[in-house]
């Protein structure tokens, strides 16, 4: 029985290692990588504190300058629905002023029905990407600016349409 426990470790082990190491694989990427700038969910305020004043839109700066923005729209969506999905996401930047056309959202649901372990949104914007990602697997929200796929797009595999 030891034996068997300490085989199935190593292959939980040896299966975390591959999916860890692939999660960092991007397809299709020509371009080096730039640094990223990256944002943990925002924090409410200390009760004491006055209330932070909430980021501006402000269309003609870059995507990293619109990253508190960004995350401000996104961190109202996870305090009003902390189930929110993709669609969530896209209307609410729709709202906020982003263009939708320029969007991009990963499946609610995985391939077999259950609920996705996280779902990742995009923008791009002034040639650059404005990613989300949200979900029970991902440790809440978080929100970065990263370059874009030499496909001219922002999330690498398979989307769905944002057709609403």
């Amino acid at each position: 029985m030891r034996r068997r426990f300490g085989t199935t470790a190593a292959l939980a082990f040896a299966g975390v290692a591959i999916i860890v190491g692939l999660a960092g694989c991007t397809f299709d990427d020509p371009q080096p990588t730039a640094p990223a700038t990256a944002t943990a969910r925002p924090t409410p305020s200390d009760g004491g504190a006055p209330a932070p004043t909430a980021p501006e839109f402000k269309p003609e700066l870059s995507a990293a300058e619109n990253l508190p923005y960004f995350d401000w729209v996104n961190g109202g969506v996870v305090a009003a629905n902390a189930a929110a999905g993709g669609r969530d996401f896209v209307d609410a930047l729709t709202a906020a002023g982003f263009d939708k056309a320029q969007m991009q959202v990963t499946a609610d649901t995985t391939t077999i029905g259950e609920a996705a372990d996280s779902v990742q949104f995009s923008v791009l914007f002034q040639g650059e990407c404005l990613i989300g990602q949200y979900g029970p697997k991902s440790g809440g929200y978080h929100g970065a600016v990263r370059p874009p796929l030499g496909t001219g797009t922002c999330l690498v595999g398979q989307t769905r349409p944002i057709d609403w």
